[in-house]
């Protein structure tokens, strides 16, 4: 309901993120009695696991490129039957705190990409985070060619637009193979497309299984890890049999579609004129450098590629959430056993707590919706219940599983023998490997901060998300003593016209536009 004082919207809980983690802490909570706001950037719910198409495209199965959809339907069939206010295409810019205290602000912008006519902001006593992960990625000459897209984005390609990267629009010929049951909608198919999959990550594995069954030719999925790491915690592995079944399905399906495996190797070339024409595919040794004499060429229409996900953490880090370093080098959010981060009043579930995957995060939304909701009503934290303890076992098994996997796929150090000085690291701003390491060997920058000041590197559209891993690892070359990278502070969670700035008012616009103590003023410039 309305606040009388502000006008604005006011709410037990907002939920940010309407994946599988914010859909299971909505539901939950609002099942309890809270009324709840439900804030994501998509028209439609399901995050990027379970992007789906627009009813336009005509697709009558889309569960054909998902596994586990009835869980999604699940989740869709109880957010309809709630009373969650669902805001959709809603981007969240940041969230502070409210006066009177004892509630937060969320600022979004409205619109496809933040462009809508006004700010919005909601109240709440209560935050979840829900924001999930981004891919990441490491460059390597010839990576900005047409053709070359993100595993994920490959994935997500297929999955909401019926498109095969390398193909073109393809929905009558491609996708009716996957079994989508998409009816012709006038484009004409080109021949199969050739798509390498590369990278490190088990999402690989099923992006290369879902281009295969949709009618993509896949010569070869390039892993840089092995597979051997995971051998090593067979009580691990015994304790998370579904995943090891998920690994079997998409294995079965590579085999059934003649897709050839080579671990330890990586791309380390992209050639083509104006597109993607051939990769160069090297052996690596145990620290990601390339054995020398080992690159041979592969010829291929298109490349995916990525190297795990990396959680999201800007709303989290803006509110001086504590982290975690993963056993992969990243960071994910320090949360405790109800899924409460250290600032009090902000709950966090699904990939922001480390990448686990859409089980995990199902489980911790709904283990966050009944603290939550506990909490708020004024009961004692339901650790004691069956249903939380259930929950609470189910969560710490499968987050055993995650902390093997990060650990079995974290990158190499050597994976900066792939650049050559003019490779851009930052597309954003055309920032080359080369001048980062100017920065870093002649002007004495020691951490990724100092190379965005001096370079630009990171402070482009996508504010670091792209290159932001590899300018880290690249100023950690440096002479002298290592500073460990960590997750800055922005008071900018996503790109915000000065207008939505300025139209805030009174101590709003104040808080919301000043970047907070140990922040960095120049974060949110290339907005």
């Amino acid at each position: 309901m309305p606040n009388s004082a502000t006008g604005d919207p006011e709410y037990d809980l907002a939920v940010i993120g309407a994946g599988a983690a914010g859909l299971a802490g909505a539901v939950t909570a609002s099942e309890l009695g809270l009324s709840v706001a439900l804030l994501d950037t998509s028209p439609q719910p399901g995050g990027q696991f379970y992007r789906h198409p627009a009813p336009a495209l005509g697709a009558t199965r889309p569960e054909a490129l998902h596994h586990d959809w009835s869980t999604f339907t699940g989740l869709r069939r109880r957010l309809a039957d709630s009373s969650v206010t669902h805001l959709a295409g809603h981007h969240v810019w940041t969230v502070v705190r409210a006066e009177p205290k004892g509630l937060w602000d969320v600022h979004a912008v409205t619109g496809a990409d933040g462009d809508g006519e006004r700010p919005v902001r909601v109240r709440a006593r209560a935050v979840l985070l829900a924001t999930g992960a981004y891919e990441r990625q490491l460059p390597f000459p010839g990576w900005t060619l047409p053709g070359v897209v993100s595993a994920g984005g490959a994935q997500a390609m297929l999955k909401s637009g019926l498109v095969l990267p390398g193909m073109g629009a393809s929905p009558a010929g491609a996708t009716s193979r996957a079994g989508i049951g998409v009816s012709p909608v006038g484009a004409k198919p080109r021949a199969r497309g050739r798509v390498v999959v590369a990278g490190s990550g088990p999402l690989l594995l099923a992006v290369a299984a879902s281009l295969a069954k949709a009618g993509a030719r896949v010569p070869a999925v390039v892993e840089a890890s092995g597979y051997l790491g995971y051998a090593r915690h067979p009580r691990t592995l015994a304790a998370n049999a579904h995943k090891m079944a998920e690994a079997a399905l998409h294995g079965a399906a590579l085999l059934r579609h003649g897709v050839r495996l080579r671990t330890r190797s990586a791309v380390t070339q992209v050639h083509g004129s104006d597109r993607v024409e051939a990769v160069t595919v090297s052996r690596l040794d145990r620290d990601w450098r390339p054995v020398r004499g080992s690159g041979r060429h592969l010829a291929c229409d298109a490349l995916a590629v990525g190297f795990g996900l990396v959680p999201q953490l800007e709303l989290a880090t803006g509110l001086g959430c504590t982290t975690r370093r993963t056993p992969d080098g990243s960071h994910a959010l320090d949360l405790d056993a109800q899924q409460a981060t250290s600032v009090p009043g902000i709950w966090a579930a699904g990939e922001t707590g480390g990448i686990g995957g859409v089980q995990l995060a199902c489980v911790e939304g709904e283990l966050a919706g009944l603290a939550i909701a506990a909490r708020l009503g004024g009961r004692p934290a339901p650790a004691g219940s069956g249903r939380v303890r259930a929950l609470g076992r189910r969560r710490d098994r499968m987050r055993a599983f995650a902390s093997v996997m990060a650990a079995a796929h974290a990158p190499g150090g050597g994976w900066s023998g792939w650049l050559d000085d003019s490779t851009d690291v930052c597309r954003c701003e055309e920032v080359s490997a080369g001048r980062i390491r100017e920065a870093v060997t002649d002007f004495g920058a020691r951490d990724a901060r100092t190379v965005k000041l001096l370079t630009r590197a990171g402070m482009g559209w996508c504010q670091g998300r792209i290159c932001g891993a590899a300018v880290a690892c690249l100023a950690a070359e440096g002479p002298g003593e290592k500073l460990p990278p960590s997750p800055e502070r922005r008071p900018l969670a996503v790109p915000v016209r000065l207008e939505v700035l300025a139209a805030l008012t009174g101590t709003a616009a104040s808080e919301s536009g000043r970047p907070e103590e140990g922040a960095d003023p120049e974060e949110g410039a290339g907005a």
